[in-house]
């Protein structure tokens, strides 16, 4: 295929894939702005890899930046105290308490544990497939979601029920 085509195929592919990353960035983050970076950054290094992913996985690699460029991030600020306002997602919003006591319960969680539950509840991926993206074990994703949903529960009762369709 020819430079163009890549080129078209590739603003294709970002046009229909940017909704669905900025929303688990959201969600991975709790910041809008810092969301829209992570995911810029990422369809960044995507297109430059273009033509080697675009005939496997170029979603599952977005991700995976947006998630270890996260990391890397509160890694470098671990010792600063951020807190987020309120975060605008990008598409309809459903019940807008609900939502305001999951974004809450969300940061009541580690990093790691708020990036587990994204990627398995908010962007239905497998244990496998998480595991992929963190680097870590099954093992570790299975241990990860157990503590990080009875966390959930403790930060915010009123989602108990919620929480346990979710894990079923």
């Amino acid at each position: 295929m020819e430079q163009s085509g890549q080129r078209e195929e590739f603003t294709r592919w970002a046009q229909a894939a940017q909704p669905q990353l900025l929303r688990g960035a959201v969600l991975l983050t709790c910041d809008q702005q810092r969301a829209e970076d992570l995911v810029q950054e990422a369809l960044t290094k995507v297109a430059i890899r273009w033509s080697r992913l675009r005939t496997t996985s170029p979603h599952a690699y977005a991700r995976k930046v947006i998630y270890h460029d996260h990391v890397s991030s509160w890694r470098k600020r671990r010792h600063e105290v951020l807190t987020a306002t309120e975060v605008d997602e990008p598409q309809a919003r459903p019940e807008p308490e609900r939502r305001i006591l999951v974004l809450e319960a969300l940061r009541a969680l580690t990093p790691r544990q708020r990036a587990v539950i994204v990627l398995r509840y908010f962007d239905d991926l497998t244990e496998r497939e998480t595991a992929d993206v963190l680097g870590v074990s099954v093992g570790t994703v299975k241990s990860q979601t157990h503590l990080s949903l009875r966390r959930l529960r403790e930060a915010a009762p009123e989602l108990a029920e919620f929480l346990r369709e979710e894990s079923r």
